[in-house]
């Protein structure tokens, strides 16, 4: 006897209406070897046809720590205290690369992905996400190299070391990839309609790293900027950039109410990020 359709459940069921913040865990997790195969590809396919490879990884943050260190420390004199210049350096720039890769990683996520998206059904978000995910590698890879110069230059007895704040690292970790992976999956959706973004999100990317207290710390600029100070006080990014040198330096300045100020930004951006994504992803097939 064959049963009504009608009491025959679906295995899966595609519907463009969603609610605004649709976030599916369990179909996320069904796709996880989906998710996998993106984050090997995204890491294996990079730098396949380049000389020197994965060696990147290490050669572009040392090269602009080298560059930070000649234009900031030694030419604009910006404090370090009994840190040494490089390894100051270092600290933010190994910080902010992770955020960078994020968000211009994700920052075209639909028009890259047109042909695929156009093909097969699966979770969308998959795809930020696995950006995300293969950053985490190369961050890795670079916190490597950090904890080398720090334990050469803790042999050639400069006065370093971390502090109790350290058990805070993941957290850091966590808000600079999901503000990364928000603000990201906001420029990806206006990138459907205004393919110009991509490009303009070069020059706003390096406006950012300046105003994040990348290459000086937020007292510095509280003494050089003047009224101008508001900038950089109230960007999250630069508190996370502060936050995670002075846990691993012991230099700078921490409070509760800046890493908590970051951490709910963070939140609310990866919201964000998720509601226009959601959004954008039921008619971009038409625009892109």
């Amino acid at each position: 006897m064959i049963s009504n359709s009608q009491d025959t459940e679906w295995l899966y069921e595609i519907n463009a209406k969603k609610p605004i913040l649709h976030f599916n865990f369990k179909e996320i997790w069904r796709y996880k070897d989906l998710l996998f195969l993106f984050v090997k590809r995204d890491i294996v396919t990079l730098y396949k046809q380049t000389i020197l490879g994965p060696l990147w990884y290490i050669i572009q943050p040392l090269f602009t720590s080298v560059i930070f260190t000649l234009i900031f420390n030694y030419f604009a004199k910006f404090e370090t205290g009994v840190v040494p210049g490089l390894l100051f350096q270092m600290a933010g720039i190994t910080a902010w690369n992770y955020f960078k890769e994020c968000l211009t990683g994700t920052a075209n996520t639909f028009t890259k992905n047109q042909n695929l998206f156009g093909k097969v059904y699966f979770p969308r978000v998959i795809m930020p996400m696995s950006i995300t995910i293969s950053n985490l590698l190369k961050f890795g890879i670079q916190i490597v190299i950090f904890i080398g110069f720090y334990l050469g230059y803790i042999a050639l007895g400069s006065d370093i070391y971390p502090n109790i704040y350290l058990f805070l690292f993941p957290i850091y970790v966590l808000m600079m990839g999901l503000m990364g992976l928000g603000i990201g999956m906001v420029v990806s959706a206006f990138t459907t309609k205004y393919k110009d973004l991509v490009h303009l999100l070069t020059f706003g990317v390096q406006l950012l790293m300046y105003i994040s207290a990348v290459p000086y710390q937020i007292s510095e600029a509280k003494a050089k900027l003047g009224s101008y100070f508001w900038l950089i006080n109230y960007n999250p990014l630069a508190q996370i950039i502060e936050g995670f040198r002075y846990m691993t330096l012991n230099t700078g300045s921490f409070s509760w109410f800046g890493f908590f100020y970051a951490l709910s930004t963070s939140v609310v951006i990866i919201f964000l990020g998720l509601i226009i994504f959601n959004r954008t992803e039921k008619s971009f097939i038409d625009t892109v």
